[in-house]
C-alpha cells in the first residue's frame, strides 16, 4: 500500500491517510477483502504517530470502507470498491482543490496549470495503457 503524506498541505494527516486508502480502494489496487497494513507499520513506514494512523483506519471503518476482525487485523470491505459516480468525483475535488491553492500559492497562472495537467495527461496515458 503506497500513501505519501504532505505536511505543508494544511490536510490533516489522519485525513490525508483517509483519502488515499479510499482511492486505492475506489481503483481497485486495494481488492475487497485485501488486508491493509497492521497500525504500526504504516506509522513507521510514513515517521507519524501511531494514533494518526489508528484514527485514519477508524475514519475508514465508519465510512464502511474497511472493517475490522478482532485480533485478525483490517480489510478493505466487500462493498467498498463499489463508489459512486459522486463519490470518486469527491475525491478528484479534493485533490483538485488542494492542486488550486498550491498554485495560487506558488503564484502559477490558472492556463500554465492548464498546460501542465495536459501535458502530464498524455505523459501517462500510454503507461495506462500497458
Amino acid at each position: 500500500m503506497q500513501i505519501q503524506i504532505n505536511s505543508t498541505d494544511g490536510v490533516p494527516i489522519y485525513h490525508q491517510i483517509f483519502n488515499q486508502v479510499k482511492r486505492l480502494v475506489a481503483s481497485g489496487r486495494l481488492a475487497p477483502g485485501e488486508e491493509l497494513p497492521p497500525i504500526r507499520e504504516v506509522a513507521e513506514m510514513l515517521v507519524v504517530n501511531p494514533n494518526t494512523v489508528a484514527r485514519a483506519y477508524l475514519e475508514l471503518e465508519r465510512a464502511g470502507i474497511v472493517t475490522k476482525r478482532q485480533g485478525a487485523g483490517t480489510y478493505v470491505s466487500p462493498s467498498a470498491s463499489t463508489l459512486s459516480r459522486q463519490e470518486k468525483l469527491k475525491l478528484l475535488i479534493e485533490r483538485a482543490d488542494s492542486l488550486l491553492v498550491e498554485a495560487a500559492q506558488l503564484d502559477i497562472p490558472m492556463g500554465q496549470v492548464m498546460d501542465l495537467l495536459r501535458e502530464r495527461h498524455e505523459t501517462l496515458q500510454p503507461q495506462a495503457r500497458k
